[in-house]
């Protein structure tokens, strides 16, 4: 249901007191682009107040008033004229919970960066791939000298940039369901929608909880916009028929529609108004992986309803190498190849980056449990595996699915630099040592992020 601007556009003449609960990028990015616009802004973060803060010390100059040390249940007392919440806290959270049953709107970060952009959002989510589909479209755009902005969940906060771009300068975004679930008119001209695996589902509560977060990505588009979606996977594909927009689709098995992205005798054919295009072969694609095929596929289509010329898409396609943390080749020492796929999350994605390789892998794996099954690997353990290296809350039950899936070495280790060397031990040369956790990280890491790099540091110690 397509929702009316003209009243959003009324309700934020108001101009009233904003409570942003989370100082982190994306809420004082928030907060700085609020106070800009005129409203009275306050900050609630949980940590205790930095030493040293430039960004603070800036905000409270403008007049942003910052509440540290914990989310007092006074905060939800004041009559708000919206919050603006970090995606990753939840709802269930106490602060949260009093400011909804007090019924005041509570927004994420890419709702408010909406309201004020005069930029088109090509907006882009999934379960798998979010991060490297949306670099691509911004590599092919910037090719066409678009000039593209790229931000969101990659990264860089959108707040930030909305102030400083030209009219029509385009934003590819990497959106989650975080995100999404905070957003009531975001719009996205063009909006992608790669696949659905369970994930979350601590956040979400269920699987259909999270399928419906990312679906709100498209309720405000209209005729005039564009949906890419994924053709091969029928939890995606048969949600089209409720979408207003255009549907452009990306596909590695079906050639048959009007607009989109396909592989059509061994080359990547983009299609448009029903008549197809071969861009260069599939064995010329820089990035390795049937995943990464179908990634790029997606970027294309977007890339085409963009305005990209097929020049730029193909160049792309040849270059491209990938993106930091996702199946990234770290070194290679003795004829072992090292891989870093720390941004594999979930078991699908692992999967993925397993499908990759045809044998003598020795996998690294492990962490934060999610309670999600790790049954669906064990086809792809049993052909590809040759050791298991475990570790995190998770090490038990994937030490299970191994045995099950008879991978003949399995071995527990209490650290990530302890389990490089022990993959190291085992593998010999034309082997590859692959770091594709099928987890989260927060069990032992900050950030999907920072275990991939502490995975590259122990890498080159050896």
């Amino acid at each position: 249901m397509r929702l009316d601007i003209t009243v959003r556009d009324q309700w934020l003449t108001r101009k009233g007191a904003v409570l942003v609960v989370g100082y982190a990028k994306s809420g004082a990015a928030a907060a700085e682009l609020l106070t800009r616009h005129g409203f009275q802004v306050t900050v609630n973060e949980r940590l205790a107040r930095p030493d040293s803060d430039e960004t603070l010390e800036r905000l409270e100059r403008a007049g942003v008033r910052f509440v540290f040390g914990g989310h007092p249940l006074t905060l939800a007392d004041t009559p708000w004229q919206f919050v603006v919440k970090n995606p990753g806290i939840p709802y269930q959270m106490p602060l949260i919970a009093a400011l909804q049953e007090n019924h005041i709107p509570i927004f994420t970060e890419i709702e408010i960066a909406s309201w004020f952009a005069a930029s088109p959002f090509y907006a882009i989510t999934g379960s798998n791939g979010k991060t490297t589909t949306t670099t691509l479209v911004g590599e092919m755009l910037a090719a066409s000298k678009m000039h593209p902005a790229v931000a969101g969940n990659i990264g860089t906060v959108v707040s930030g940039l909305v102030d400083k771009l030209r009219a029509e300068q385009p934003v590819v975004l990497e959106v989650s369901s975080f995100q999404l679930l905070g957003t009531e008119w975001f719009h996205p001209r063009i909006a992608a929608l790669l696949n659905f695996f369970p994930a979350h589902l601590d956040y979400h509560g269920t699987f259909e909880a999270y399928q419906a977060a990312k679906w709100r990505m498209f309720q405000n588009m209209g005729a005039g916009d564009v949906a890419v979606l994924n053709r091969d996977q029928p939890l995606v594909a048969d949600g089209a028929k409720h979408l207003a927009p255009k549907i452009h689709w990306f596909s590695t098995e079906h050639a048959d529609f009007d607009h989109g992205a396909t592989v059509v005798d061994g080359h990547i054919t983009l299609v448009k108004d029903g008549a197809p295009r071969a861009l260069l072969p599939v064995a010329e694609m820089a990035l390795k992986g049937h995943h990464n095929l179908q990634n790029l596929l997606a970027a294309a289509c977007v890339a085409q309803a963009a305005g990209a010329s097929d020049e730029a898409i193909a160049h792309v396609a040849r270059t491209f190498q990938g993106v930091e943390h996702r199946l990234e080749l770290v070194r290679v020492l003795d004829g072992i190849r090292f891989y870093n796929d720390s941004k594999a999350t979930n078991p699908d994605a692992c999967k993925q980056a397993l499908q990759a390789f045809d044998k003598d892998v020795v996998w690294i794996a492990g962490g934060l449990d999610r309670g999600i099954s790790f049954e669906p690997l064990e086809d792809y353990l049993r052909e590809r595996v040759k050791a298991a290296i475990l570790l995190g809350q998770t090490k038990e039950q994937l030490a299970a699915t191994c045995q099950s899936a008879g991978v003949p070495d399995v071995t527990l280790v209490e650290s990530l630099d302890e389990a490089v060397r022990a993959a190291r031990a085992r593998a010999k040369a034309g082997d590859v040592v692959l770091l594709s956790p099928a987890c989260a990280s927060w069990d032992m890491f900050t950030s999907f992020e920072v275990r991939g790099s502490m995975f590259k540091e122990a890498v080159h110690r050896l």
